[in-house]
Order: C-alpha cells, then sequence, then structure tokens
C-alpha cells in the first residue's frame, strides 16, 4: 500500500511540477516580484526619473522667504517623499522667468503675495502639471507660513506668536494594565495578513482547482477505471490530497523565495524607491524588526509560529479532501465548478472576517468564527497576533482543525469510493447520501 500511495503521490505530483507551465508561470512570479520591488528603476529606465532635481524658485514679496525654505525641507523630509528639491530666492525679473519655463526646465515659481483681505496670497507656476504630492507640499508650507505672517502682523509679542503658532502636544493615556503597545500589535497583524494570510488564501483557491481539475481528467478519460483496478480508492483518494498538499506548501516556499530574491537584487542594484519604498532597503527591513522587537510581539509570533503552520498545514489538507470528494461527484470540469462554490464562499468569508478583526477589537462573533474549522486559519493567527485570543486558545482551534479534517477524511472517503466511478449525475446526491450510511 505505502509503495502505490508512494507511486501515485510522485506521479500526481510530477504531472503538476514537471510541466511547462509550472516552470513558465513561476519563472513569470519571479520576474514580478523582481519587477514590483524596483518599479520605480523599471520606471526610470522608461524614462521616469526620481532622482532628478525640481528648482522651486520664490518671488516673495513678504520677505517671508527663508521661513518658507525652511517649512517647505521639514515637510518634504517627513513625508520622505522621492524627489529633490531645491528651494532658491528669484533673483530675475518675473515675467523673464516665466519664459524660462519649458518642457526641459520643470522648475517651479511660488509668487507670494500681501492680501488686504486674508493678510497673503500665493500662485503656483509651472510650465506641466506638477503632481499632487508637491502641489501639496508647497501648500502646507504656505499656510504655515501665512500663519505665522499673520500672527505677527497682528502686533502680537514673539511669545505669543511661539504660543499661537507650536503645535498642540497630545499625550495617550492607558488605564487598561493588560494593553501594552497595541500599536504596534495591530501594525504586525496586518503584517501578519500580508505574509501569511493572503498568500494562504490563493494557495487554496489554486488547491481546490487543481484536484477538481486532475479527478475530473482522469474520469474523463478513463483512466480511473484503470488506476481503481490496481489500487484501492483510499490510497487513490491520499495521493491526490498529498500531493496537492506538497505542491502549494511547494509553490508557497518558492514565493517567499521569490520575495528575498527581489529584494537582494534591489539592494546590489540600489536606487531610490516610490515613497513607502523610498531609502535602503536592509535599512527599513531593520526598523521594521526593531519596532516589531520594541512592540513585544516578536517572540509572541516565533512561539505561535510551530502552531499557526501546522494550522496553514491541516487547512490545505482539509479543503483538499472537500476538493476531492467534490470532484468525484462530478463528471466535468464544469460541473465541478458549480459545486466549488460553497468552497470559494466559505474562503471570503474567513478572509473578510480577518481583515474586520483588526477594526473589530474584542468581536465575540470574530472569536467564535476563530474555532470554526475551514475558518480558524484565517481568523485565528490574526486574533492571536493582535492579542485576542492566547497561544492555548490558538491550539485549541489547531485541534478542532485536526479532528475535523480526520472526520471528513473518514466520511468523505466513502463518498470518493462511490463518486470516482460513477459517470452519471442522475440521483448524485441520493447516492452520495446512501455511501455515508454505509458501513467503513
Amino acid at each position: 500500500m505505502k509503495a502505490k500511495l508512494k507511486f501515485l503521490t510522485k506521479q500526481s505530483l510530477d504531472k503538476k511540477i514537471k510541466t511547462k507551465w509550472f516552470k513558465g508561470v513561476n519563472i513569470f512570479l519571479l520576474l514580478l516580484f523582481i519587477l514590483l520591488v524596483n518599479i520605480d528603476r523599471v520606471i526610470a529606465v522608461f524614462g521616469g526619473d526620481f532622482e532628478s532635481e525640481i528648482t522651486i524658485y520664490v518671488e516673495d514679496e513678504l520677505n517671508v522667504y527663508d521661513e518658507f525654505n525652511m517649512t517647505f525641507e521639514s515637510l518634504s523630509e517627513s513625508l520622505g517623499e522621492a524627489k529633490n528639491y531645491q528651494v532658491t530666492k528669484n533673483k530675475k525679473n518675473l515675467e523673464e522667468l516665466k519664459t524660462e519655463l519649458n518642457e526641459e526646465n520643470d522648475a517651479i515659481i511660488v509668487h507670494l503675495l500681501e492680501d488686504e483681505t486674508n493678510y497673503m496670497r500665493a500662485e503656483i507656476i509651472s510650465y506641466d502639471d506638477i503632481g499632487t504630492v508637491t502641489t501639496q507640499l508647497i501648500s502646507a508650507a504656505i499656510n504655515s507660513v501665512k500663519s505665522n505672517y499673520a500672527a505677527t502682523e497682528s502686533g502680537l509679542t514673539n511669545e505669543q506668536i511661539l504660543a499661537l503658532t507650536s503645535p498642540v502636544e497630545v499625550s495617550t493615556v492607558l488605564t487598561n494594565p493588560d494593553i501594552e503597545n497595541k500599536e504596534g500589535q495591530d501594525i504586525v497583524a496586518a503584517g501578519v495578513m500580508l505574509i501569511f494570510i493572503l498568500p494562504c488564501f490563493f494557495l487554496i483557491l489554486m488547491l481546490v482547482q487543481m484536484i477538481g481539475a486532475e479527478v475530473n481528467d482522469e474520469k474523463s478519460t478513463r483512466s480511473m477505471e484503470i488506476i481503481i483496478s490496481n489500487v484501492s480508492p483510499k490510497v487513490h483518494f491520499l495521493s491526490k490530497i498529498f500531493a496537492s498538499t506538497l505542491f502549494v506548501v511547494i509553490q508557497g516556499v518558492l514565493l517567499l523565495l521569490y520575495g528575498v530574491i527581489a529584494v537582494v537584487i534591489r539592494n546590489l542594484i540600489g536606487g531610490t524607491a516610490l515613497s513607502a519604498m523610498s531609502g535602503d532597503v536592509t535599512k527599513e527591513l531593520t526598523e521594521i524588526l526593531t519596532l516589531v522587537q520594541d512592540t513585544g510581539v516578536f517572540s509572541l509570533l516565533l512561539r505561535g509560529l510551530p502552531i499557526i503552520l501546522i494550522l496553514f498545514l491541516l487547512s490545505f489538507v482539509a479543503y483538499a479532501i472537500v476538493a476531492g470528494v467534490l470532484a468525484s461527484m462530478t463528471t466535468s470540469i464544469e460541473d465541478f465548478q458549480q459545486l466549488q462554490t460553497p468552497i470559494m464562499l466559505i474562503i471570503m468569508i474567513g478572509y473578510y472576517l480577518a481583515i474586520m478583526a483588526v477594526q473589530f477589537d474584542g468581536s465575540l462573533f470574530i472569536e467564535i468564527a476563530s474555532y470554526i474549522p475551514m475558518l480558524s486559519f484565517l481568523l485565528s493567527p490574526v486574533l492571536y497576533m493582535i492579542g485576542q485570543i492566547t497561544i492555548w486558545e490558538l491550539a485549541i482551534s489547531t485541534v478542532i482543525m485536526a479532528v475535523f479534517t480526520w472526520i471528513i477524511f473518514k466520511y468523505g472517503l466513502r463518498i470518493y469510493k462511490v463518486g470516482i466511478l460513477n459517470y452519471s449525475s442522475s440521483k448524485l446526491w441520493r447516492k452520495m447520501f446512501k455511501s455515508l450510511k454505509a458501513k467503513k
């Protein structure tokens, strides 16, 4: 039995991996990861220049240039904008400077004027559209300068102006002694969803489609009869489960590897990133790891990671069992696509509940849903990372998932034995329920 199971599993896995489609898709995914991580460099090759310097000429009629320059630099640095700005005071005639603006000279003119009603007004002059980010930076700097200018013109003392324009100090006081670094935990929860939950979501969809296509292919070509005449339905069923689960695990590891390769390539070629990707990637990753460590959830993740991985693996097996049973009941891939709709709905419900778990902190409904098999692999890790359930409750979800997997395999096998050699859709549900009542 073991030899036949090993042979069928290897044959089924080879049919998925040793194909031109698998190699082609993974080459595409690797290139896609590299492209996404290095998107700024790619855009720069085709004409986008994120390192070019943009000159901002300030035509100052209010004698506030120094304050505008200091405020603008502070704002641009805090936002981490990838473009470089050079703010300079205009020493030419304004009309002459306007005539120099063209496609090659993407300079910007900021004209600051006095206004009798609102103290000051401003004009932003450029040849082409300067973009939303640059416009907002200039507007924010102008508004800040206006506040100080208006306070000065109103006759207030320097101390009064400082008190009026200084930002409000806001501190957060939490009286719950059990809450520690809640904001950091939420950040990590979002990271867990991105790193673990989203790939698993797509891998499950891939697994379900794969089993349905393979079983229906064997039934449509009548090769199923030859296989079952040499091995038992149980061995055949197990081979499909093992091969599909191994395939998605291998694909998941490859995706993780592609991400690492993309980051390494980015560090080798260097370059400026867009917005959140600005600066050196290694430095950013170090800062993120430091943040995770400071929040106290890094050790939490390490403690729960083995259980989370087991929960993911059990979920892959459970979905493979359900997909195999449904595929055995159908006679074509079109019929299977209709039957797999409930599986898709379950996955979507779990995925959206996992997203809402971060926002609806303490929701009893979501906590109960984290124990429900087929949903727990999406919900329990997120709830665990944001501190809504303990590691023991995470382990309970895993145990429930293990028991559920064993039960659906035991009774699903009975349906599978009847369904794989059934080529008629008439009275299919009656046959299915009858097979469930049959003795082992």
